[in-house]
């Protein structure tokens, strides 16, 4: 007599994936995919754009090591090493006032605001900057800077204008790295009597420091490409100014805006040498951000 076994019952929570839900996840998938090729692309286009103008003059040695100055505008040649040194002063000096700043109100807002009215007004007006256009801090800078106190247009205003668009971009980024750290790593320092100042220093923030670094090297190559406060608080000079506080100050979008003025084929050929000048410089100053977040998120470890 053969005896029959019968097959044990399917499981509820192993049910096979009905074609409605495979069609929905295929649908999602390929809208996925096309919004990322609509990102993409336009980027590809403009790298391929400026290093296909841009290339053959940022390989010549003179436009590293020379200015402008006393080149006519249709002459070849020049470079813009008085730019580069313009543009990064500019920005570093912006982040001398920045980081500090930035860090110490995305601390307070995380670690002591609690809730409290003046964490609530910080927040409102930490938003507010975010969103103030590059123009609108030119504005405000040379009303009070220039018109009010009296100084001269200089390359330090522009820092100062600088300042109140990358403070904004800070703040986010410590606040938002702050708050990914586990709060038992807070309640085991102060479980051994660790005051609270020192736990934010030793272990607070050395736990989400590579995610500060990133941000900070994010908003810095943002100001750097900035515009506005360059044609408002500064002359463009086609010669090199070490003096930060008097005197015209050429910047890598200064270069841009004068020569796109310029018709002529050295113009043009400038124009686009600055704009590549100016990414190389903005990825440099990534590739540097992902260093120094990796070594320290390995020393967190």
């Amino acid at each position: 007599m053969t005896r029959t076994l019968d097959r044990p019952a399917a499981s509820p929570l192993f049910r096979p994936i009905s074609t409605g839900r495979r069609l929905r996840n295929r649908l999602a998938t390929a809208l996925v995919t096309a919004a990322f090729l609509l990102a993409v692309v336009p980027l590809l286009w403009v790298l391929y754009t400026v290093l296909r103008f841009g290339v053959k003059v940022v390989t010549s040695s003179a436009w590293w090591t020379h200015s402008l100055s006393g080149l006519l505008s249709f002459q070849a040649g020049g470079g813009v090493y008085h730019a580069i040194y313009g543009t990064l002063t500019q920005a570093l000096v912006c982040a001398v006032f920045s980081i500090p700043i930035g860090l110490m109100v995305g601390i307070y807002l995380v670690e002591y605001g609690a809730r409290s009215r003046l964490e609530k007004i910080t927040t409102f007006m930490v938003d507010i900057l975010t969103g103030v256009p590059s123009i609108v801090a030119a504005l405000f800078v040379y009303a009070l800077w220039i018109t009010i106190l009296g100084f001269p247009r200089s390359g330090f205003a522009v820092s100062l204008a600088l300042v109140l668009l990358m403070v904004p971009v800070i703040v986010r980024t410590t606040e938002e790295m702050l708050r990914i750290v586990p709060n038992d790593l807070r309640e085991a320092s102060y479980a051994l009597g660790v005051p609270k100042w020192k736990t934010i220093v030793k272990i607070v923030i050395p736990t989400a420091l590579s995610g500060i670094v990133t941000g900070i090297m994010l908003a810095l190559a943002r100001v750097m490409g900035e515009t506005a406060p360059l044609l408002v608080l500064v002359g463009y000079a086609p010669f090199i100014n070490y003096n930060l506080f008097e005197g015209n100050m050429a910047a890598l979008p200064l270069v841009m805006v004068s020569e796109r003025n310029n018709p002529t084929p050295a113009g043009v050929d400038r124009m686009w040498g600055a704009a590549l000048t100016l990414v190389l410089l903005i990825t440099l100053f990534n590739l540097l951000a992902t260093v120094v977040a990796r070594r320290s998120a390995i020393k967190a470890k």
